[in-house]
């Protein structure tokens, strides 16, 4: 498993979009970059969007995202033998 670099811009707050990663504790998801990115949105349109929003935030949100994707998550019990 790859170990993600310190992120600076992703935050987690359980009081900010129910804990979802987001931009700068912002109420702006990593989700949200991603699905636009998805639907073909280019940096400039979503910096368009969202003016209070960094080239940079998208960056590593997006940085982020493929670290997720690429996690394996195993139950305890597959983890540990006990």
């Amino acid at each position: 498993m790859q170990e993600m670099k310190p992120l600076a811009r992703i935050t987690f707050d359980p009081n900010v979009m129910g804990g979802k990663p987001c931009i700068r504790g912002l109420r702006v998801t990593v989700g949200t970059i991603v699905g636009l990115v998805a639907s073909g949105h280019s940096f400039a349109d979503i910096l368009r969007a969202y003016p209070y929003l960094e080239e940079g935030d998208l960056s590593e949100a997006l940085a982020y995202a493929e670290w997720r994707v690429e996690e394996i998550e195993l139950p305890l019990a597959a983890a540990y033998r006990f």
